[in-house]
C-alpha cells in the first residue's frame, strides 16, 4: 500500500528538523508532507531551507483544517493510505510499518498507534478521561476503543475520501466514533509514544478538561445527528 505521512505543524521550529530526519532515516519507504498551518516562527523557513516536502497554509486554521490539507494532498495523489504523526517527537516512524501490516491484514479502515494494547493505563486525570471517552464510544457504537485519544491514527483510502469531503471532520474521537457506526472497521497497535521533544503542549490541565467533556458531549449526543 502507499502510505503518505501527513505532520501537520504549528510553530515547530524546536522538533521539525529532528521529526523529519527520524522518519527519512527510519522509514524511508513512505513519502511524507509537512502542513504548515501559518506558524508564527520559523518552521516554514526551516521546512525550506531543509528542502521538507511542504504545504505551507498562509494563517493558522487549526488541527481539523491542517490535516484535511494533507488529507485532499493524499486524496488528489493516489495514496492508498495515510497516517496523521505529530511534529513534536513524540511519534515513533517504527510503528508505522506494523500499522500498516494491520491494516492490510485486518482489512480495518483505522488503524490506532496505541499505548494500551499490552499495557495498562495509569490512574491519572489525563487517562481518567481517556477512560471516559471510551466508556461513551463503547455505549454508543459497541466497539472497544483502549486509546482514544491516541493522536497516531492510520486511515485506508475509503478514509481519506471521507476526510477529504467534509469541512468539518477532525481527526477526534468523535469523529472515529461516527464512523464505527457508520460501518468503519477499526484495529489498535501497541505504539510506545515519547513525550514532547520540544516547546509547548497546547493542552493544559483546564483545556484538558474542556476537550475530554466536548468530546464525550460531542460523542453522545452531536454525532447522532452529523450529516
Amino acid at each position: 500500500m502507499k502510505l503518505l505521512v501527513i505532520i501537520p505543524a504549528y510553530n515547530e521550529e524546536e522538533s521539525i528538523v529532528q521529526t523529519v530526519n527520524e522518519l527519512r532515516a527510519v522509514a524511508p519507504q513512505y513519502d511524507y508532507v509537512v502542513v504548515n498551518d501559518g506558524s508564527k516562527d520559523a518552521t516554514r523557513d526551516i521546512c525550506i531551507e531543509n528542502g521538507f516536502n511542504l504545504i505551507d497554509l498562509p494563517v493558522n486554521i487549526g488541527l481539523t483544517g491542517g490535516f484535511q490539507t494533507g488529507m485532499k494532498y493524499a486524496l488528489r495523489n493516489g495514496y492508498d493510505a495515510a497516517v496523521q504523526f505529530d511534529a513534536d517527537g513524540q511519534h515513533m516512524p517504527s510503528c508505522l510499518e506494523p500499522m500498516l501490516h494491520a491494516m492490510e491484514d485486518t482489512g480495518a479502515d483505522i488503524v490506532i498507534g496505541s499505548r494500551f494494547v499490552t499495557e495498562k493505563k495509569s490512574a491519572s486525570m489525563r487517562m481518567i478521561g481517556s477512560r471516559l471517552i471510551s466508556a461513551m464510544i463503547k455505549l454508543t457504537t459497541g466497539c472497544s476503543i483502549k486509546d482514544p485519544t491516541s493522536g497516531l491514527r492510520m486511515y485506508n483510502r475509503a478514509m481519506i475520501e471521507c476526510f477529504s469531503a467534509k469541512s468539518d471532520f477532525g481527526p477526534e474521537p468523535d469523529s472515529i466514533a461516527y464512523l464505527i457506526r457508520k460501518g468503519a472497521k477499526v484495529a489498535e497497535v501497541q505504539a510506545s509514544m515519547r513525550e514532547r521533544q520540544a516547546g509547548e503542549s497546547y493542552l493544559t490541565f483546564t483545556r484538558s478538561i474542556e476537550y475530554m467533556m466536548r468530546t464525550c458531549i460531542s460523542i453522545l449526543f452531536v454525532q447522532w445527528f452529523r450529516g
